[in-house]
């Protein structure tokens, strides 16, 4: 694979796991290895930095900005860094009608990729696995029981 499609695969990664991490319940691992991921791009020079965007729904109803990264067809957002307000222009509102490439690819090769890229030398990211202990089946015991009186007619 030549270097042109090995950046496309780690956008489309790094837009599957985005797409993952703004429905799940635990999404402070997805964040990070996408963050991770955009850096290296960055350094690399494989992405570059466009300018920063106002963050359409701000916690708190605190104003803030959002880095905006462009990475082969793809466009991301990511916290910026204190240098980034000094160097990069403030892009106001984010545009509406700019949106990703619709691409497909399963969490588990997005996560396996980035991971193998943001750290070749580590383990692979495993899920966290449930540390709750197995349901309890309840047993159904047939509470209607019957005297031998009635089923002899005595």
């Amino acid at each position: 694979m030549n270097n042109k499609q090995a950046i496309r695969q780690l956008a489309i990664a790094i837009y599957t796991i985005n797409r993952h991490a703004k429905t799940a319940p635990d999404n402070k691992q997805l964040y990070t290895l996408k963050k991770m991921a955009l850096d290296k791009l960055i350094r690399t020079g494989n992405a570059e930095k466009l300018g920063l965007h106002f963050v359409e729904n701000p916690k708190f109803s605190k104003q803030h900005s959002a880095l905006l990264v462009r990475c082969d067809d793809f466009l991301f957002h990511t916290i910026p860094d204190k240098e980034d307000f000094k160097t990069l222009p403030h892009l106001g509102q984010q545009d509406a009608a700019s949106r990703n490439p619709q691409e497909r690819m399963s969490l588990k090769t997005a996560r396996d990729l980035l991971s193998a890229f943001v750290n070749p030398h580590a383990p692979m990211i495993e899920e966290k696995k449930s540390t709750a202990p197995p349901k309890k089946r309840r047993m159904i015991q047939n509470t209607q029981t019957f005297r031998s009186s009635y089923l002899d007619g005595k």
